[in-house]
């Protein structure tokens, strides 16, 4: 345990980041040297965490020297580790993509202090050991992300905006309410501190059980589960592609991993129930995601759906509360945060390049960009699962669990969307680099050395994440033990008293 400051880097870095560059003023150039070294000093930070945590266990900050459960108690386990690394990695490509693609107009509008301010709050999101301050961190990143979606102005981006503030609002209310009710059952918010009181819990059980729908409905509606994931289609599609894809890798990521905290630590007496509930929306999630992945051609929509897919494969995995399942949703999580951001910077690529998002109104572009067609196609096998990439390991895992649970249909669902994921992207990839030739001279004169450092430096991180798989097991085995072993999480507080 500690009580330094430097855990909180994380958090620190992108917050006091953002602060400086309002004080700036609209002076883009310098907002993006700020935003620059933030992200590499978030990353060498993120570093430093894996390896101590490696090393050491768990590092527990007090804020303000006030022991928990009665102060805020920041804890940084495995999992929030790698969740904070592979947010750092890319926030900063994201960053770099962003100097050519979000526009000067909205550079001069505070874009970078704004994405800055939604990475404090997902990083304090992923850190905290409060169940209070998750909800602060979730308002935090959600009220930036007001300011992105609707940044810019255009029409579809404030109708899908409102609707976007609607939904989150309301969901909002209801956090602040299952709150309430948690705290009067257990007298703590300390999220260790409710789960070794809930394991000398004797009273009625219907009540966190009603708690239990109050929190799935909450984290659903930001994950994007069925069939709460209306809203997300149209409201991931609207803005520029930076922020798609900072929202797509990210965003319903935090939904996921508060649902895997939450149902881990406060929601493990009624698993016939609660736990059964999570994986029949998490297949109905993937059998939806499968069929809009498939239906469209838009590429935009196609990744977009697939953010579903992903999603609920990683629920079906966290949903089994096993060691095998519980790694396999570790891997795939973090894989999918990785190779989300990768494929829509180079969807987004390809749309600055053409202006056209219809991939049937497209072809040949193979002759004007190898490299970048090939890319394309090794994200889309990694995401499909294709081994040895990163996508793979962790399918195998969850499929492995679910089979020695006895769920054989939730495994069938789950190998049979890497069919529709496969079938999605590589049509994309024929449509767009192979199928016909489109006009060349219609080709938009852009700047695309850091649109394609981004895209195609993410794509390597994910094929070197695949292929060092087996050396990164340790670290997963390790990150996955405080869902399937909750009393792993809470043992810093066993030690304080």
């Amino acid at each position: 345990m500690t009580t330094n400051i430097l855990p909180l880097l994380p958090i620190m870095i992108p917050f006091f980041a953002g602060i400086i560059m309002l004080f700036m003023g609209k002076r883009p150039v310098w907002h993006r040297v700020v935003s620059g070294i933030s992200g590499l000093l978030m990353m060498l930070s993120a570093v430093w965490l894996v390896i101590s945590i490696y090393r050491n266990g768990t590092i527990v900050t007090f804020l303000g020297d006030w022991m928990a459960p009665f102060g805020i108690s920041v804890v940084i386990d495995m999992a929030a580790a790698l969740l904070l690394l592979t947010t750092s990695i890319i926030a900063f490509l994201i960053v770099v993509y962003s100097f050519q693609s979000i526009g000067i107009e909205r550079e001069k509008y505070f874009y970078y202090p704004m994405v800055l301010f939604m990475i404090a709050g997902v990083n304090g999101a992923f850190s905290t050991g409060d169940i209070f301050n998750m909800f602060v961190f979730f308002e935090v990143f959600l009220l930036a992300s007001y300011v992105l979606i609707t940044m810019g102005g255009t029409r579809v981006q404030l109708q899908e905006g409102f609707k976007y503030l609607l939904v989150n609002l309301i969901s909002s209310n209801f956090f602040v309410l299952g709150l309430a009710y948690l705290y009067s059952v257990t007298g703590s918010l300390n999220m260790a501190d409710i789960y070794l009181k809930l394991e000398d819990y004797d009273g009625n059980m219907v009540i966190m059980t009603v708690l239990a729908v109050v929190f799935l409905f909450v984290f659903a509606t930001k994950a994007g589960l069925f069939p709460l994931f209306f809203w997300l289609p149209g409201s991931y599609y609207a803005p520029p592609m930076p922020i798609i894809a900072l929202f797509g890798a990210l965003l319903t990521k935090v939904g996921v991993y508060a649902i895997a905290r939450t149902y881990s630590l406060f929601f493990i007496e009624n698993q016939a129930f609660t736990h059964q509930a999570l994986l029949l929306m998490a297949l109905l999630t993937i059998i939806m995601g499968s069929i809009g992945a498939l239906a469209y051609t838009d590429m935009k929509k196609i990744i977009i759906y697939n953010i579903l897919i992903a999603v609920g494969v990683i629920i079906v995995g966290f949903s089994m509360m096993d060691e095998i399942g519980t790694i396999g949703a570790m891997y795939y999580l973090i894989h999918d945060m990785i190779i989300k951001a990768a494929l829509f910077m180079l969807v987004g690529f390809i749309i600055y390049r053409t202006g056209k998002a219809d991939s049937e109104h497209l072809g040949g572009l193979i002759r004007k960009h190898p490299v970048t067609g090939w890319m394309f196609l090794v994200a889309g096998f990694a995401l499909a699962g294709v081994p040895p990439l990163s996508g793979f390991y962790g399918k195998f895992f969850i499929v492995q669990s679910t089979f020695d649970n006895d769920h054989y249909v939730a495994g069938i669902i789950v190998l049979v969307s890497s069919l529709a994921v496969l079938i999605s992207v590589v049509r994309i990839f024929m449509n767009v680099f192979w199928r016909g030739e489109m006009d060349f001279s219609t080709l938009k004169p852009i700047k695309t050395d850091k649109l394609l450092f981004a895209s195609i430096g993410l794509v390597i991180v994910s094929v070197a994440f695949g292929l060092a798989a087996d050396l990164l097991y340790p670290f997963f085995e390790m990150a996955a033990s405080s869902f399937h072993d909750p009393a792993s999480y809470a043992s810093y507080l066993t030690e304080v008293e």
